[in-house]
């Protein structure tokens, strides 16, 4: 069960403790569970793993093929491996060992990428993913999750261990909005209705979320009454809650941090097309390579702000 926060105020935590307190809670109950990391387990805390389970901590340097081809050694040895690097290094740099060492051969890695999309910020576009959801899209049966805030990250954390399939999560590094109490659960593969309307639905993952909620509040004073989804599952997409929804609204608006031909956008317009053809409108990263900028500004730059989601509504409206 979930628990929506009664203010979204931006949270004081840094979004990747809760990446690694959901680590160690495991690692404390399961000897079997293990981290793994690319010289960057600084930059998630993945150092409190390490200090406290060193023997089952590994550092496999700046070789994020390796990495998971370590990991899914472990993995055949009944170990389970997380796997973490850059968003950019753990889809772009490691996916041939991905797709075929886990995802053909049946291994169940688990593997993080942080920093995804715009939050990469001034790291620029080296170090900004935005098309690493895209690519673990075509793994058959891989499980692909963009989670929003602390209490997301955490649950989903906990879910992708007991997977049997290879999972990608996004894990947001700093700052990011509450959007859930603490304790809340979540179900991979189920969607989350925030808010329930019947002019046009918002769908929306990750920072997105906000947003998405924002935006609505913003179409409210305009006498339109938008349904919100948080779809932190892009795969398995839950298409029951999907249809359902757009049943109701007849329009849609897809908001997301990452290319928008690859990612959540493109994956729900391939359900809707075969089942439910609607007027779609796609926020998001549209073609463009990142820039080294505030991630306000590449908001605004990339037309991914409440405002942007609200016309794309009144667009989508405006089709039926």
């Amino acid at each position: 069960m979930f628990k929506v926060a009664e203010k979204h105020d931006v949270d004081s935590r840094a979004n990747r403790d809760a990446y690694s307190d959901a680590m160690l809670e495991m690692m404390r109950n399961n000897e079997r569970i293990v981290h793994i990391d690319c010289d960057l387990a600084w930059c998630i805390n993945a150092t409190r793993i390490q200090k406290e389970f060193p023997e089952r901590f590994f550092n496999a340097g700046i070789a994020e093929a390796n990495a998971v081809g370590v990991a899914c050694g472990m993995e055949a040895t009944g170990m389970i491996p997380f796997v973490h690097s850059f968003g950019v290094f753990a889809s772009r740099r490691a996916f041939d060992q991905a797709f075929l060492s886990a995802g053909y051969s049946e291994r169940a890695i688990h593997i993080i990428g942080s920093d995804p999309g715009i939050t990469a910020s001034f790291n620029g576009p080296t170090h900004m993913p935005l098309e690493d959801c895209g690519l673990y899209l075509n793994v058959p049966n891989a499980i692909v999750l963009d989670p929003c805030d602390y209490a997301q990250t955490y649950a989903l954390t906990r879910r992708s261990a007991a997977e049997k399939n290879l999972t990608y999560m996004r894990l947001i590094r700093r700052s990011f909005r509450t959007i859930y109490e603490d304790g809340s659960d979540f179900e991979i593969g189920k969607g989350v209705l925030l808010r329930e309307g019947k002019d046009v639905t918002i769908v929306a993952s990750g920072v997105m979320v906000y947003n998405a909620i924002k935006a609505a509040e913003l179409l409210e004073k305009q006498g339109i009454d938008a349904e919100v989804i948080d779809m932190h599952t892009w795969k398995p997409l839950d298409e029951e809650l999907l249809l359902k929804s757009v049943g109701k609204t007849g329009a849609i608006v897809t908001a997301e941090n990452h290319e928008v031909n690859t990612g959540l956008g493109s994956a729900i317009a391939n359900v809707l097309a075969a089942r439910h053809p609607v007027p779609q409108e796609f926020i998001g990263i549209h073609n463009r390579y990142g820039m080294v900028a505030s991630q306000d500004y590449l908001e605004r730059e990339f037309g991914m702000t409440l405002e942007n989601i609200a016309e794309a509504a009144i667009r989508a409206i405006g089709r039926k």
